[in-house]
């Protein structure tokens, strides 16, 4: 059978190598001795009997990681509030010391000859805690006399940020025939890849570097928060992974565990591995979302919007860590505007820190939770002033002939085709024909419900000056090609490998690609916000660019003629004066020619800067719910993107149904729930914390409207996000297209089946259910 993809048959058959794959002879174990206290003071540890246990290497605290010179996990930029204000950060030590903040917080670890060994005697830590008032909710932790997490944060209030023009916005809704106001919340969730946070460090002192094998998206950003974290030189550090399992912003950069087992690996002298149990991974992995968006929209009497503005609050968690505080203000505000002309934006966030699991990236990182209070904004003042939502819709687009358009709060989006998006989407999902579908559910005993959402996002900036790449041929003239962006399931090896080989006009399947090999120091970004295609892959069309022009002087040399006279197409260097088939030889032949040479004269190295992009769509979703359960089954979903060049449809397809699912996910069930009294997280396993399944969604249909962007040498504007920043108000809306009618309010997510029959149930008596 041939695989679409070239890691397909690697993963499928069970010869990838994932972190817990990697052993090492005299390979040592941790395990984290964790807070199961939201909020406490350590007043005591008795580390004795512990220490005496058998097969215990070290015992390391928070002292031996102060003593070792290690500092706290990154917490990302610092940023800037309203007046000028400094934002007030709270960094996450690597174990805590004299106060833990949150359940799940490590205390200390255990290192051991086998993991049974370092579990045995964790069980024999003698802690003793004196329990501190504790706060779980944003609303609850900025009430006056509300616990105080952090001495140098008074009113738990981490910033409060602003983006627009405040005034502007006032007038605009003064002037109002219509005003909409819906709060949405964008609930908590936990990160859960199929593959658990993991690391192992091993120290080569003959080199002074210490390897760690960990999950991550990239070397480089792995690497600059492992020296982040331990003080050390960049060039005493090395970062490997061979297959990912999963990622969504996870993998980022490293948490408390990675900076244990690198001191534990050096001050031993051995191998030291760590993998999370799934409960860890519910307790200790970076939550996402836990965002609350109050929205307003003022509308004049023909529904065209004047102004819109948002009020936001951020839960931070205990702690800030790494991106975070971006999230909740940058990428919040970047496109609060979505595909709409809106004369005046504002919005303010606040950054608020409570006891629970710290936040950071998940899959999209606020883009899809903007995407989601403005669709359901729009949906919900169409309800309440009579307007109709497509029509709604389309008055208010940007149109195509507006770009370069530069929003009210000064975004720039260089291109897009909204109208032409919808069309294409209401064609797909035979949009018309809803009302004989409703009807034939409805003769079934079931409501339907239709939901559509424009949405727009942003793709990740560059936190890096270029991406960089480079190629080397082998002697039989295969081609490898390296970068440090990492594959989390995406694909990337089949992706990199077809914008080269269609460049040089060879099979893909002759190309590999090697990321974040360590022989190979370069500059770029890691894989995350929808750019590594586009990132990378120009980095790697430019390359093609190099090896032709590279290659040119030595098939002139071989085939006796001047260089200039060399046409280079379909994988050959032709005499373009010459007619016989002599008078040409193919790349490979070339490459193979010259394989004497060291190193070979056509390993080459490309970069390429790329902007920020827009990815933008329309996503249309189908549900019936049945009454009688409460239970909702997404019966059609249809995703029409714009998603720029699409360099691989197939793989793009793979990333949207992803995201789709994601956001079902999401819509229909995952919720992590903190006890208000004790901070313990309720959803702490998958018998509580609903995941979608196999199965949750069939009848995904997708399209694009590809707009090419100017933005970068491939024309693609990325593909990550685009299934949950479309599937969230989409589902949300078609949900709501039940409810709303039937004089049930507004409801967020999840729409569980309890939530949805006790709506349904409570207005039964009116509605002849």
């Amino acid at each position: 059978m041939k695989l679409s993809r070239q890691e397909d048959l690697r993963l499928v058959t069970g010869r990838g190598k994932f972190t817990a794959d990697w052993h090492f002879d005299g390979q040592l174990h941790a395990y984290m001795v964790r807070s199961d206290h939201a909020h406490a003071k350590i007043v005591s540890i008795d580390l004795e009997q512990a220490r005496a246990a058998p097969g215990v290497e070290a015992i390391l605290t928070a002292q031996d990681m102060a003593n070792a010179g290690f500092g706290a996990i990154p917490s990302g930029p610092d940023l800037t509030g309203v007046n000028g204000q400094a934002q007030k950060k709270a960094p996450m030590p690597v174990l805590a010391q004299d106060v833990v903040r949150f359940v799940g917080q490590p205390v200390l670890a255990v290192i051991a000859q086998s993991p049974q060994m370092a579990r045995d005697a964790a069980e024999l830590v003698m802690i003793e805690y004196e329990e501190l008032p504790l706060v779980v909710g944003v609303h609850d932790a900025l009430q006056d006399g509300a616990p105080q997490l952090h001495a140098s944060v008074p009113a738990n209030l981490g910033l409060e940020f602003e983006s627009g023009d405040a005034r502007a916005v006032e007038q605009a809704f003064e002037q109002a025939t219509h005003v909409t106001t819906l709060r949405v919340n964008s609930q908590r969730l936990v990160g859960n890849p199929m593959e658990l946070r993991a690391c192992l460090a091993v120290h080569d002192a003959a080199r002074n570097k210490t390897v760690v094998y960990t999950p991550n998206q990239g070397m480089n950003g792995m690497l600059a928060s492992l020296a982040a974290v331990s003080g050390w030189p960049l060039e005493t550090l090395e970062v490997r992974a061979q297959d990912v399992g999963g990622s969504f912003g996870l993998r980022s950069g490293a948490g408390p565990e990675h900076a244990i087992v690198m001191l534990a690996a050096r001050q031993l002298g051995r191998p030291v591995k760590w993998v999370a149990s799934r409960t860890e991974q519910f307790i200790s992995e970076w939550h996402g979302r836990a965002l609350t968006i109050e929205g307003s929209v003022a509308l004049d009497a023909d529904g065209r919007i004047l102004a819109m503005r948002f009020n936001d609050w951020v839960d931070l968690g205990a702690y800030i860590c790494y991106f975070a505080g971006f999230i909740g203000t940058n990428n919040l505000s970047v496109t609060m505007g979505g595909v709409y002309q809106v004369a005046a934006l504002h919005m303010r966030s606040r950054l608020v820190y409570t006891n629970t699991v710290p936040i950071s990236s998940y899959r999209g990182a606020g883009r899809p939770d903007m995407a989601y209070a403005i669709e359901r904004l729009i949906d919900q003042a169409a309800a309440e002033h009579g307007f109709d939502p497509i029509a709604l819709r389309r008055k208010n687009f940007i149109p195509k002939e507006a770009f370069p358009y530069t929003t009210a709060n000064g975004t720039v989006y260089d291109c897009g085709d909204f109208h032409g998006v919808l069309d294409q989407a209401l064609v797909l999902s035979d949009y018309a024909g809803f009302p004989a579908r409703r009807q034939a559910s409805a003769m079934q005993g079931r409501l339907r419900g239709i939901g559509v959402a424009c949405y727009l996002e942003s793709s990740g900036m560059s936190r890096a000056p270029k991406d960089q790449v480079s190629c080397e041929f082998d002697a039989d003239g295969t081609l490898t090609l390296f970068g440090v962006t990492g594959p989390s399931g995406q694909g990337h090896e089949t992706a990199f490998a077809k914008i080269v080989g269609d460049g040089l006009g060879l099979s893909a399947e002759g190309i590999r690609y090697r990321p974040s090999d360590p022989g190979h120091v370069l500059v770029g970004n890691g894989t995350g916000g929808s750019r590594s295609l586009y990132g990378a892959g120009s980095a790697f069309k430019h390359l093609v660019a190099r090896i032709i022009e590279q290659g040119r002087p030595h098939a002139a040399s071989v085939l006796g003629v001047e260089g200039q006279l060399l046409d280079y197409q379909d994988g050959r260097y032709r005499d373009r004066t010459a007619k016989a088939e002599a008078s040409s030889i193919s790349l490979p032949e070339l490459a193979r020619a010259l394989a004497g040479s060291k190193p070979h004269p056509l390993n080459c190295q490309a970069d390429a800067f790329s902007g920020v992009t827009f990815p933008n769509g329309c996503h249309i979703a189908e549900l019936e719910i049945d009454p009688q359960t409460g239970t909702s089954e997404v019966v059609a979903y249809f995703a029409c993107d714009d998603l720029g060049y699409v360099v691989s449809p197939q793989l793009a397809q793979g990333q949207v149904h992803g995201g789709v699912v994601q956001g079902v996910g999401q819509a229909f069930g995952e919720h992590a729930v903190y006890d208000q009294e004790s901070g313990q997280l309720l959803t702490g396993s998958f018998v509580d914390y609903v995941m979608p399944r196999a199965g949750c969604i069939a009848n995904v249909h997708t399209a694009y409207h590809p707009v090419p962007t100017a933005l970068n040498a491939l024309g693609s504007k990325g593909v990550g996000e685009a299934g949950c920043s479309g599937s969230l108000p989409a589902l949300a809306n078609a949900m709501m297209s039940v409810l709303l009618p039937m004089g049930i309010a507004p409801m967020d997510m999840p729409f569980s089946p309890v939530k949805v029959w006790q709506a349904l149930r409570d207005t039964a008596p009116t509605q002849g259910l």
